[in-house]
């Protein structure tokens, strides 16, 4: 196959693979987002896998490419299911915290560097939605109870409990080998 290169020289067909895989990425975290195994009673929930193929486009391309990826995801997010107090509060809560998923990228090539990803991943994520939850939810938290406090308990509950399935699916062997499969369709 002939390789089209564009004025910097670099192989457009590598971009455009990576295009094409963020948006498949994109397409299977939006499915997944809408099997949900738990659901907060205000918002939030346990899927099925849909933050690892945010995670897995940064893990496979690099933190800049799972960013974007991430940051879009955010906004499809935001486009099909709006909540919106405040301009801001969209930021944090749509394509920041998606968009914190493709730290996941810092640790590509790197033994583990999936499951560590992931984990940062998620991190970013709770650490935005945390945010978010302390500056435009705090009035949600009960009577006496520290709004951090509150909010990091609220966002780790559903985040914590769909890291954990899914680092518990990614240390299964043949998960593990298909997604080796593919990522080395992805070069």
């Amino acid at each position: 196959m002939s390789q089209i290169h564009s004025v910097t020289g670099r192989s457009t067909s590598s971009a455009v693979r990576k295009l094409v895989f963020s948006a498949m990425g994109i397409a299977l975290a939006m499915v997944t987002s809408y099997i949900k195994v738990w659901e907060m009673p205000m918002g939030g929930s346990v899927t099925l896998l849909s933050m690892l193929f945010i995670c897995l486009i940064g893990y496979w391309f690099g933190a800049g490419y799972g960013i974007l990826t991430g940051v879009g995801f955010g906004f499809l997010q935001f486009i099909v299911d709006p909540y919106m107090m405040s301009v801001p509060q969209v930021l944090f809560d749509y394509p920041l915290a998606f968009g914190a998923l493709g730290l996941s990228g810092l640790f590509c090539g790197r033994r583990y560097g999936l499951q560590i990803g992931y984990i940062v991943g998620v991190l970013g994520r709770f650490l935005f939605s945390t945010l978010s939850g302390v500056f435009f939810f705090a009035a949600y938290a009960p009577e006496g109870m520290n709004p951090w406090v509150y909010s990091a308990l609220y966002q780790g509950s559903y985040l914590g409990a769909e890291g954990l399935i899914t680092l518990a699916i990614l240390s299964i062997p043949p998960v593990a080998k298909a997604l080796n499969t593919v990522k080395r369709q992805t070069m």
